[in-house]
């Protein structure tokens, strides 16, 4: 049986005798006899690893030579696997997408189908695997439509199974692409599952949610359906200074959004009707205390979350005004007092 370079070590060290009389240049030799030996008794590298197929197919790919690694690997997930195989190949397809640019974009959009079709297989992690592999792939600009039809389909996925790694894999993905209006009614439907996603306690998922609703809070079509949406009574919590600064300035910008957003034109050209619980009233309602939580923020220690909480501020002053003089925000009716 083989040993490792420490057993081998190990061994040296017990055989005091030997080690005892051996000296100088006898000491040297010995130890490097017993290097040697330990680097020999390692095991062979897995061939099959991720890792390794990766570490070949770049050196391949230096030297100019197409590995093939990439087609292996989408030819044997056509083949009939089980969960944890397909879950593995497509991990795998990922790392080559990312790492090997050419093989990347020889692929063809039946390449992307065919990701996109384990979506619908029964095991969680398949799904996941899949968004990751298809995120890859739309980093690719002539395979970035053909991702983008699988919108719905992942909207679908994160509204309806509840786990965070979904989520994060789901909501990076639509991060990562740009929503057709086709997929509006799809997103006005997913919306409170985006909402509630943000309440979670999960940091990563709720940085993804943010961001994606943060973009939509830009569609005029789509504003009412946010500021509409039901949030928990302690909605707030969010922009509290104990949050983590990632947390805190996405949240700030989507603030920012939506107050900019309800000044518009064209959102104060309609009476709006907002339930008792909805954002809308959270955030800019009558009983709202977003103005002392900002103040917080303002002496918060990161300086993006200080100056995004000044952004809010100015946003929500110009709102006060945005009635008078459309162009031009006055210090009179503000949501802060004037000592403040």
């Amino acid at each position: 049986m083989g040993m490792s370079v420490p057993q081998c070590l190990g061994q040296l060290h017990i055989r005091k005798g030997v080690v005892g009389l051996a000296t100088g240049a006898g000491f040297i030799y010995l130890l490097y006899k017993a290097i040697k030996a330990g680097i020999k008794c390692q095991p062979p590298l897995c061939t099959t690893s991720p890792i390794c197929i990766a570490r070949l197919a770049i050196e391949r790919e230096r030297h100019g030579r197409d590995s093939g690694e990439l087609r292996r690997l989408l030819n044997s997930l056509e083949c009939k696997q089980d969960e944890y195989a397909k879950s593995m190949i497509l991990h795998s397809i990922t790392r080559c997408v990312y790492l090997l640019e050419a093989e990347a974009s020889a692929c063809t959009t039946d390449d992307i189908a065919l990701v996109g079709s384990m979506l619908d297989d029964k095991d969680n992690s398949v799904k996941i695997q899949a968004l990751n592999t298809l995120k890859a792939f739309s980093g690719i600009r002539k395979f970035r439509l053909k991702v983008q039809e699988h919108s719905i389909k992942v909207l679908e996925l994160i509204a309806s199974i509840w786990d965070s790694e979904l989520h994060i894999s789901g909501l990076r993905l639509l991060n990562n692409l740009p929503l057709p209006d086709y997929v509006h009614p799809q997103l006005r439907r997913v919306m409170p599952a985006l909402m509630e996603i943000l309440q979670s306690d999960y940091i990563l998922a709720q940085v993804q949610a943010i961001r994606l609703l943060s973009y939509l809070a830009q569609k005029n079509d789509l504003l009412y359906d946010i500021l509409n949406c039901q949030v928990h009574a302690n909605f707030l919590n969010l922009f509290q200074s104990t949050q983590p600064g990632s947390l805190l300035f996405e949240v700030l910008v989507f603030a920012e959004r939506l107050s900019e957003g309800r000044n518009s034109p064209h959102y104060r050209a309609v009476k709006w009707h907002y339930n008792e619980q909805s954002l809308h009233e959270a955030l800019f309602g009558d009983e709202s205390r977003l103005a002392d939580r900002l103040l917080a923020l303002v002496i918060h220690p990161e300086e993006e979350v200080q100056i995004q909480a000044c952004k809010v501020i100015v946003s929500l002053q110009c709102s006060q005004d945005v009635g008078v003089r459309p162009s031009v925000c006055q210090p009179s009716r503000s949501y802060f007092n004037s000592g403040e």
